[in-house]
């Protein structure tokens, strides 16, 4: 995102809006600092600009800015994925993907979430981490694509100094190795300059028990009492 500086006025109405505080209010006027700016373009969608100073340049949608694009504005679709937003649709298609089945574990690492935003840098010593313990990421979310060695994790060279409101390092574990995956993350946790939010997705068991509570619990990792719950309305119905 960019401002006009000859139709901006100085109203300060946008400053509020931008979820990075990018907008900067300068003695030489209102500017966004390209190198903070998620190219979210909640500014442009919300803070109703009365001069029509907030502006999109074309270079968003493409490389290496695009992906700051496509992981933060959740109007914008990926190209590989065809899925909108920072991740895949997860536990809310299970009932007809059966992605996570029947003693697995799917593991979502929102980074940057609530609101902080990330640094690619951030995200690559997460994939890194787990390519260590032999994790495969997720194929249908778009992270993979920018992937440059499964093997090791790493991310492409181009990709590496971009920025993002948010985005969702997803794969599935057997249920095993839920323990060590956690312990791992929470080593993370601190060493990583940003915050994420975890996302841990399974079945129910054959109680109707959610099975991962436990180990959480062992953990100390604390969780939300209310959760996304797939009804299990979706046909064909995988049960697997």
């Amino acid at each position: 995102m960019k401002i006009d500086q000859e139709l901006c006025i100085c109203c300060l109405k946008c400053l509020p809006y931008c979820p990075v505080d990018a907008i900067i209010n300068g003695p030489e006027g209102v500017y966004i600092d390209q190198e903070l700016c998620a190219e979210c373009g909640t500014c442009l969608r919300t803070a109703g600009c009365p001069t029509g100073a907030l502006q999109e340049p074309e270079d968003v949608y493409k490389e290496p800015r695009s992906v700051r694009k496509f992981f933060s504005d959740p109007t914008t679709t990926h190209k590989e994925t065809m899925i909108p937003g920072r991740g895949t649709e997860e536990v809310k298609t299970n009932d007809v993907t059966g992605r996570v089945k029947r003693g697995q574990v799917g593991i979502g690492i929102e980074m940057g979430r609530p609101v902080l935003g990330t640094k690619m840098t951030e995200v690559e010593k997460i994939t890194m981490r787990l390519a260590q313990m032999g994790i495969q990421l997720e194929y249908n979310n778009p992270l993979f694509y920018l992937i440059d060695d499964p093997q090791k994790g790493t991310l492409k060279s181009w990709v590496k100094n971009e920025r993002v409101v948010s985005c969702i390092v997803e794969f599935e574990i057997p249920f095993d190795m839920l323990k060590e995956v956690l312990q791992a993350i929470k080593e993370l946790a601190n060493e990583i300059d940003t915050v994420f939010s975890l996302d841990v997705v399974s079945r129910f068991d054959e109680n109707g028990n959610i099975p991962t509570i436990p180990v959480l619990e062992e953990l100390g990792i604390c969780y939300r009492p209310n959760a996304k719950i797939n009804l299990g309305l979706g046909r064909p119905l995988r049960e697997e």
